[in-house]
């Protein structure tokens, strides 16, 4: 998946990858696509609650290496 705009969140803690990618999301449009790459474990919980709470939808999210990816849609 080609993501709009990717953030690197890796060794940022809980709720840093949370507020850089809400800072990120305000200057993109709908429909376009956020790629946040993190490596603490409570990311997963966290932007899975962030889309939830935020409307946004999440597209996909894997492991690449130690590395958690997240693909979130903005609405």
């Amino acid at each position: 998946m080609m993501a709009d705009q990717v953030l690197d969140a890796k060794g940022l803690n809980c709720p840093l990858p949370i507020l850089r990618a809400k800072k990120a999301i305000k200057d993109m449009t709908a429909g376009q696509v956020l790629e946040i790459q993190a490596t603490d474990p409570g990311a997963v919980k966290d932007f899975e609650a962030f889309c939830r709470t935020t409307g946004n939808e999440m597209v996909d999210h894997h492991m690449d290496g130690g590395t958690y990816v997240f693909n979130i849609r903005v609405n």
